[in-house]
C-alpha cells in the first residue's frame, strides 16, 4: 500500500478514553500473569492507533504547511496530544502499581519500565495547558522557518534551495548567499526571541511544579538518560573541548591553504574544496535507484527494506515552498512502515539522507516485532548510531554517487563529521546555561551563544556578518527550538558510528555487519551502554574513547594528501 493510500482519521478522544480506561481497568484488577499482559497488549494496540494518526498529520502538515487541512490537524495535535499523554501516564502508573509488577517485568522489555518511571516524574494532568502551549510554539516555529522566501539572482528560493549557493566556489555568490540567509533570520529576530523566550517559561514552569530544580533536570529524564547523568556529559563536553577543538582547527587550517586563503571568513567554512565542493552525480530519481541498488548489494535485509520504501513510496525528498526545513524519519505503527523526509538540494546532504535516515528507518523495519510505540526506536543517543554508523557503512558504494569525486566526498564526510563534535556539545552546553538561567534576556542569551561559539568553534570568523556577531546562529538549529536537550545525543552516537567506520573501512572486520543488525533488530529494548555491548562498541564515556577516535580519524585524513582530494 502506497503512503498517499495510508488513511488518516482524527481520533476521537472521548470514544478513545472509554475503550482505554476500560482497559486500564483490566490491567489494575488483574490478578494473573495471562490477564495483565492481554490487557497491556490491547493498551499497546490502542495506543498505536493514537501515534499512527499523530504521525500521519505531523507527515502531511510537515510536507506542506500551506494546507489547510493538515493545518487545522496539527492545532488539534497541539491541544490534544497532552490529552492522549494523559492517558499514557495513567498508563505507566497503573503499570508501575501493579501488584504482577515483578512477574510483568519477565514478559515485557525492560525498558518499557524505565520509559513509565521517567514519564510518571515528567507529566501531571494539571500541567496539560501548559504542555499545549509548548506544542503550539514549537508549530510556531516550524511555520516561521518555513516562510522563508529568499530573493536571490531573480530567483525566489527556500532555505534550504539557497544552500548550494552558500557552498558556490564564486567568492562573492558564496558571500551574498550567506548574507540572505543571515539576513532571514535577523529580520525575524525579534520573531525567533519572543517564540524562545516564551518557550523557556513555559518548560520552567512546567519543571519547577514537578519539583524539578530547573528545566535542566527535567530534560535529563525526559530524554531517557538511564546511563549516564548530567556530571558525566559535562566532563564528557570539557573532553571534546580539550582533545577535539585543536583537531578540527589543524582541519580548518588545512582548508584556507588548500582554498588560497588567509584566513577563513564564516561564508567561506562552507567551501572545503578550491574548485567546489563534491556533488552527487544524477536526478533525485538517479539518486533513489543508486541507493536501491547499493542497499541490494550491501544485505538481503536491506534490499527488502528499501524496495520496501521505494514501491511504498515511502520517501518525500525533494524541497518545495512551504515544506518544513530539515529532514527526520519516523515510524507509522498500524502500517509498520518508516518514513523518510528531506528537502534534496544538489549537494552532498542529498546522499547523506539516502544514508543516515535510512539507517534510522531501517532499524525501524527491523524492530516492526515491537508492539510497545515507545521503544520501537531506542533512546537518541542509541538511535543516531544507526544512522551515523549507515553513512560510513555506505562508503564501498559512494563511486556511484560522486564518480571522480568520491575521495573529495569521503575526505570532508569524514572531516565534517569530526568537527561537529564541538558544535554538538555546544549546543547542549548552550542549552544548559539558558535553561540553568530562565529570566535571562534575549540579549544574555545570544551573548552566551558567542562567548561559547568562540570556545567551541573559534574558527568561525564573523567579521563580515555583524548579526552573527551578535549571537543569532543558534536560530537556525531547530532542535533548541523543537526537542530541547535532544543534540549531544548525535556527538555520542558519532564517537561510537567512527568505530564502525574503522572496523568497515579500515579493519574489513566481517563480524561488523551482524553486529550493526544485531542492533537494529533490539530496537529500544536495550539501553545505551546495552546496545554498546550488544554492538561490541566502546563507551564514549570510558576513558580514552575520545583519544582513540582523534587518533583513528585524524590519522586517516593526515594520509590523505591534497592531489588525492583535488
Amino acid at each position: 500500500m502506497k503512503f498517499s493510500d495510508y488513511t488518516y482519521l482524527r481520533p476521537n478522544y472521548e470514544t478513545y478514553k472509554v475503550e482505554f480506561l476500560k482497559t486500564l481497568q483490566l490491567l489494575t484488577d488483574a490478578t494473573g500473569l495471562s490477564e495483565a499482559v492481554n490487557a497491556v497488549q490491547h493498551l499497546n494496540e490502542l495506543r498505536g492507533t493514537i501515534e499512527t494518526a499523530y504521525n500521519l498529520a505531523m507527515i502531511r502538515n510537515s510536507v506542506d504547511t500551506n494546507d489547510a487541512f493538515y493545518e487545522k490537524e496539527d492545532e488539534f495535535w497541539n491541544e490534544y496530544q497532552p490529552l492522549f499523554q494523559e492517558l499514557d501516564f495513567q498508563f505507566y502508573q497503573a503499570l508501575l502499581s501493579s501488584d504482577l509488577l515483578e512477574e510483568l517485568k519477565t514478559a515485557f522489555p525492560a525498558t518499557l519500565f524505565l520509559f513509565a518511571e521517567g514519564r510518571v516524574k515528567t507529566f501531571h494532568s494539571d500541567l496539560i495547558p501548559l504542555f499545549q502551549k509548548e506544542n503550539q510554539l514549537c508549530s510556531d516555529f516550524s511555520k516561521l522557518v518555513a516562510s522563508a522566501q529568499i530573493s536571490f539572482e531573480g530567483e525566489i528560493y527556500t532555505l534550504s534551495q539557497i544552500t548550494p549557493f552558500t557552498q558556490s566556489v564564486d567568492e562573492t555568490t558564496r558571500r551574498q548567499a550567506t548574507e540572505k540567509v543571515t539576513g532571514f533570520y535577523a529580520e525575524n529576530e525579534a520573531k525567533f526571541d519572543a517564540i524562545y523566550d516564551e518557550m523557556i517559561q513555559v518548560r520552567t514552569e512546567i519543571a519547577t511544579k514537578l519539583g524539578f530544580k530547573n528545566y535542566v533536570e527535567f530534560g535529563d529524564v525526559l530524554m531517557n538518560r538511564w546511563d549516564y547523568d548530567r556530571p558525566m556529559i559535562e566532563t564528557y563536553r570539557s573532553e571534546v573541548l580539550q582533545k577535539i577543538v585543536p583537531v578540527t582547527q589543524k582541519l580548518y587550517e588545512r582548508q584556507a591553504k588548500r582554498n588560497g586563503l588567509s584566513k577563513l571568513h564564516f561564508h567561506d567554512l562552507s567551501l572545503v574544496f578550491p574548485n567546489g565542493n563534491a556533488t552527487p552525480k544524477g536526478t533525485p530519481e538517479e539518486l533513489v535507484a543508486k541507493a536501491q541498488k547499493m542497499y541490494h548489494e550491501l544485505s538481503p535485509e536491506t534490499g527488502e527494506f528499501f524496495d520496501f520504501m521505494v514501491n511504498n513510496e515511502l520517501l518525500d525528498l525533494l524541497s518545495k515552498t512551504g515544506k518544513q526545513a530539515g529532514g527526520y524519519c519516523t515510524y507509522i505503527q498500524d502500517y509498520q512502515s518508516p518514513f523518510i523526509f528531506a528537502n534534496f538540494n544538489g549537494t552532498s546532504h542529498d546522499v547523506d539522507v539516502l544514508t543516515h535516515e535510512a539507517g534510522h528507518a531501517f532499524q525501524t523495519y527491523e524492530s516492526r516485532w515491537i508492539k510497545e510505540p515507545e521503544i520501537v526506536f531506542p533512546n537518541y543517543e542509541s538511535c543516531e548510531i544507526h544512522s551515523m554508523s549507515m553513512e560510513f557503512i555506505a562508503w564501498p558504494w559512494m563511486d556511484d554517487f560522486f564518480e571522480e569525486q568520491t575521495n573529495k566526498y569521503k575526505f570532508n564526510h569524514l572531516a565534517s563529521a569530526l568537527q561537529f563534535l564541538p558544535y554538538g556539545v555546544l549546543v547542549d552546553h548552550f542549552q544548559q546555561e539558558v535553561y540553568s538561567n530562565p529570566n535571562w534576556t534575549p540579549a544574555e542569551r545570544k551573548a552566551c551563544w558567542r562567548a561559547l561559539e568562540k570556545q567551541y568553534c573559534p574558527e568561525r570568523d564573523y567579521e563580515l556578518f555583524p548579526e552573527l556577531e551578535n549571537g543569532i546562529y543558534w536560530f537556525r538549529q531547530g532542535h533548541i527550538f523543537t526537542s530541547p536537550f535532544y543534540y549531544i545525543d548525535y556527538t555520542l552516537a558519532q564517537v561510537c558510528a567512527f568505530q564502525f567506520w574503522k572496523r568497515f573501512n579500515v579493519d574489513k572486520d566481517e563480524t561488523a555487519w551482524q553486529d550493526y543488525l544485531a542492533i537494529c533488530q533490539v530496537g529500544g529494548t536495550k539501553t545505551f551502554l546495552e546496545i554498546l555491548n550488544i554492538a561490541h562498541l566502546q563507551s564514549p564515556f570510558e576513558a580514552g574513547a575520545l583519544d582513540d577516535t582523534i587518533i583513528l580519524v585524524d590519522d586517516y585524513l593526515s594520509s590523505v594528501t591534497e592531489e588525492q582530494i583535488k
